[in-house]
This record gives C-alpha cells, structure tokens and sequence, in this order.
C-alpha cells in the first residue's frame, strides 16, 4: 500500500495543470509531488493473483530530461484505429515498430482484414509503421526522455513483473510539460506504474532512487567550444551528482545520456563517493546498436545473428566500434564480410556519424532510438549475458585489462549476470590496428577529465581541449 502524499508543487508561474489537481491539495512552492491519481493508495487486492503472485519488490527510478519538445502522437493513433480493430483486455505491441506508446494498454490489435494470420499481423503494421513515421514527422521531435518513460512503465524494460515508481526531474522552466507528461502517464493505466512523482530539486527527486538515469544535459550552441560545454555540463552534473551523494541509495545505478556523457558520468560519479563507482554508466549502447545494423546490413544477415559488438573508448568520433572481435551467425565477423577496406574506411566512420545522417533524412535527432538504447542498457546489466557475448557500457576503467588509465569512464566490452553488476569482459583480441584506435579515445577522455578536473577534486589539473580544436562530438548531438 502506498501512503497517501498531499503535497502539491506549484510551477513557478502560479499555474497549474488542472482544476482537479487545485481541488486535490494546496501548493507547497518546489517540493517533490506524487502527481496526480498517484497520490491515491494502491490497493493490490484489486488485481487478480494470477497477475500479482510474481510482483516484485517496486523499485524507484529517477529520470532527468523528462519533458521538452513533446511530439504530438495523436496522428499516430489515429493510424493504429484505422489498420485494425480493439478489444480488451491484452496489451499488444506492434511488431516492426519500437515505440511504447503504440503499445496499448488493455487492448488487443487485430487486422481488420479477414484474415486474421500472422503474416496479415505482420504486413499491416509494416504499413502503419510507416505511415505512422511520415506521420510524427509533422510534428515537433519528442525527446528520448519522454519515449523512455512509457517504455518504463509498460514493463517492456525491467520486466512485466516489476512495479516501478517514477521520479522525475525538471527545471522552473520546464515544470508545466512535465506535469504534462505525468499526465500522459497517468492517462496511460499502466498496472505496473506505482507512483510518478515531479519536481526540480535533485535532492528529493533522487531520494531512495534505485535507478538514475541522467537523460537531461545542456546541447551545444553554435559556435560553442568542447571544452566551454564540458565545464557547462559539468557543473550541471557536479550539482546532480552531490544531490545522489546526499539521497540515493547506495546501491542505485546511474546511466548518463546527456553528452558528453562519458565525462558528465565522470562527473557525476566523483561527486558521489557514498556510491560504488562501477555504478555510474556512460550510455555507448546506441552506437553499439547501429555498429550492429551496419554489419547486417553488409552481411546480409538480419541483426539477432549479429553478437559479440563491442564499442571502445569516448562516445565521440574517436570511439571504436569493433569488428576484429564481432560475430555473425557464430563467425567472425571478417571472415563473413572479406572486405577490409570496408570495415577500416566505411563501418568505422558510418557509425560515428549514423546520428547526423539520420538528421540530413528527417531534419530531428535519433531521440527514440537513443530511448531504446537505454532501455537496452538496462536490460543488458538486469538480464544474464547470453554466453560468449557482451555488451558496450562506458565504465570506470581501474583495473581493466586492457591497459587503459585508471580513473576514466571508458567504454568496453562488458558482461553481467543479471543482478545489476558487470565485469568487464577480459577475453577480447586487440591487434595493432585496434590498440592504436583505443590508445586515441584514451587520450581524448584524458584531456576530458583535465578540463573537468575542478569539478571533480583534482589539484593542480589543465585542460589541454583548446580553441579551435577538432571538433570530435558525434553528428547530430550538437
């Protein structure tokens, strides 16, 4: 049972999201709130047993960035009414389109057609996928911060017997559109959605937080140096990573989306020596995904038989997306794809630059596949590693294997049992060539860290990134 919380926090403006809410409770000026229905006890009685007999223990998941430029998803449900019919009570998702609010609650998709086959399923949502994207297209892009929270909620990540309550942080600025987004959650019925709390003081958000994910950071402007956006950022994280040094849990684990994420980790996790520093998480899954795509692709083999795709070193241009040591259908990957030019010249920069050409395509950054990215992340540090592969996370580097300067957050392959813990895998071939790009995204995260250096207790540090230095971001995240 939940215990009630009547604290209403009041936007700074004065305004509120609805006439019920100002009936509900008066305002208490910034303080963390349950939002809404969520005030209400939750009575698990109410559910039937055969769904609540294997619920676990609800855990707390903090997200910051949730609210921005929202897309308006209307359109794309319209389209969903028009490809196929509704019945309660199952939640379906469609198939060839990864987007959670396509998943409907208490509702089954069918084909209207009379055919009710697979392949009739199948082919139908081939269509409305899209159709649905020239839909969105129209509209405003929605943040990655904002499609992750449903994926949250729906059980798609953590798993469908593991209640979750949502704490999430905004700014003064930003505070009507996340009670817009609790209200959208609210909306939403979701049975393993426990509670969604709202707020702008990090301190109260993160409180008891099982889970961070830090998904909100200040993009770079035009003419912005990198060193002038690491110290921006940094003083963004030194602040977020002091609020989950004072209130976390010990054990919470922290994934940090906003770039540059592997310093703003760095940042983050020095700043909060209460907690183990192999919790904080630099996000790499997403260019590990589309290293995975772009071997498919080339191979001619759909991407489940693509494994072992490790991404090395600063979620950058200088990362390393590996081919020597990956994996298609069971082989090595060069000895499907004989070409090595191709991996050398092509496979390394596409990935790199994926998010910049997916912006020249439709004019919007890759917000959901970045979502997805970190529901992947999750998965991979709650789900065992299936045997012999691994997966990409940016990590604290003590005692790798590999050579790489303690005290960076650098990103390698890595494994886990499920239980939130990795290790990092120590069985992975480095020839000259590979060692040689890994030695490169070393020294940039260096140099990271020494323009950071303030913020993180280092006397005596110097920040080498000087004016007019290569620009090094990943296209489309400027």
């Amino acid at each position: 049972m939940l215990a009630l919380n009547k604290r209403f926090a009041a936007p700074a403006s004065g305004r509120v999201a609805s006439q019920r809410i100002v009936k509900i409770a008066a305002a208490a000026p910034h303080a963390a709130e349950k939002f809404g229905v969520f005030r209400l006890s939750y009575d698990v009685q109410n559910e039937s047993p055969e769904l609540t007999q294997s619920w676990k223990k609800t855990i707390k998941v903090a997200v910051t960035g949730a609210s921005g430029n929202i897309a308006n998803h209307v359109s794309a449900l319209v389209l969903v009414r028009s490809h196929f019919s509704l019945r309660a009570p199952t939640v379906t998702c469609l198939p060839y389109l990864r987007l959670p609010h396509l998943c409907l609650p208490h509702l089954v998709l069918r084909p209207t057609a009379a055919s009710d086959t697979a392949a009739a399923t199948h082919a139908a949502s081939r269509r409305l996928a899209s159709a649905a994207s020239s839909s969105l297209s129209a509209f405003p892009s929605f943040t990655s911060g904002f499609v992750l929270l449903f994926m949250l909620a729906s059980g798609e990540v953590y798993g469908q017997d593991q209640p979750i309550a949502l704490q999430l942080l905004g700014s003064e600025r930003s505070y009507g559109a996340l009670e817009g987004v609790a209200m959208e959650l609210e909306d939403s019925l979701y049975p393993l959605l426990r509670e969604v709390s709202i707020g702008i003081d990090p301190a109260e958000i993160f409180n008891e937080a099982d889970w961070c994910l830090m998904v909100g950071a200040k993009p770079r402007g035009p003419g912005m140096e990198r060193a002038d956006l690491l110290n921006q950022n940094g003083e963004i994280f030194q602040l977020q990573g002091r609020a989950l040094n004072e209130s976390a849990d010990q054990n919470c684990k922290c994934i940090v989306v906003g770039n540059p994420c592997n310093t703003n980790a760095l940042i983050a996790m020095y700043n909060a020596p209460r907690l183990n520093r192999k919790n904080f998480h630099g996000l790499t899954r997403l260019d590990e995904n589309r290293a995975k795509c772009q071997l498919a692709i080339k191979s001619g083999k759909f991407y489940t038989s693509v494994s072992r795709t490790a991404i090395w070193g600063n979620h950058s241009t200088t990362q390393v997306p590996d081919f020597l040591n990956a994996k298609i259908g069971g082989k090595p990957a060069m000895n499907v794809i004989k070409d090595k030019a191709w991996f050398k010249e092509e496979f390394t920069p596409k990935v790199a630059t994926r998010g910049g050409a997916l912006i020249k395509k439709w004019g919007r950054s890759s917000a959901a596949s970045t979502a997805v990215s970190v529901a992947d992340a999750i998965r991979s540090l709650v789900t065992p590693t299936a045997p012999g592969d691994c997966f990409s996370s940016g990590v604290i580097s003590d005692g790798n294997p590999y050579g790489v300067q303690d005290g960076l957050v650098y990103s390698f392959p890595c494994r886990s049992n499920g239980d939130g813990d990795y290790e990092i895998c120590d069985d992975f071939i480095v020839d000259d060539y590979l060692a040689e790009k890994i030695k490169a995204s070393e020294d940039e995260l260096a140099k990271e860290k020494g323009c950071v250096s303030h913020l993180i207790g280092i006397v005596g540090g110097a920040c080498e990134i000087m004016p007019g230095s290569p620009d090094t971001s990943v296209p489309g995240e400027n």
